[in-house]
């Protein structure tokens, strides 16, 4: 077996219409309704992944929450995804929009240790959302 790329992803929502208001409304993702279904939204040809990962929960709890455990009083993510932005300010803003919008975030814009800047908070359907900016992404040659 020979995997070229990640060909698709979608997040399987229990609320159409909430996670439509989420992804499209809030986060500005150019989503399209299909005529066949409308409550499934998608987009083609959006850029593809620069990063796939399989990271353990513990990890994801230090990351979000400072401690290796998993908050029992937040749901826990099956997955996450991010979603790369221009720069460290527009991570601040798009999480500052976020929460003006009525999302509560698991925390806002930081530095990681690796240099990443991320704000993360959980989608209608609990996967774990990240607003990035990862530098060497978006450094030229």
């Amino acid at each position: 077996m020979d995997i070229l790329f990640i060909a698709g992803f979608a997040p399987i929502v229990p609320d159409p219409a909430r996670a439509h208001g989420f992804y499209r409304d809030a986060l500005g993702l150019p989503l399209l309704t299909n005529d066949e279904n409308p409550d499934y939204l998608a987009m083609n040809e959006f850029g593809g992944a620069k990063h796939f990962g399989v990271w353990p929960l513990a990890d994801a709890a230090e990351s979000c929450f400072g401690t290796r455990v998993w908050p029992s009083d937040v749901p826990t993510p099956q997955a996450t995804i991010e979603f790369e932005v221009a720069s460290a300010e527009a991570v601040d803003h798009g999480a500052r929009e976020l929460e003006s919008r009525g999302y509560a975030l698991i925390h806002g814009q930081r530095t990681e240790p690796w240099g990443q800047v991320l704000a993360r908070l959980l989608g209608p359907e609990g996967l774990l959302i990240g607003l990035s900016f990862a530098p060497w992404f978006h450094e030229r040659d």
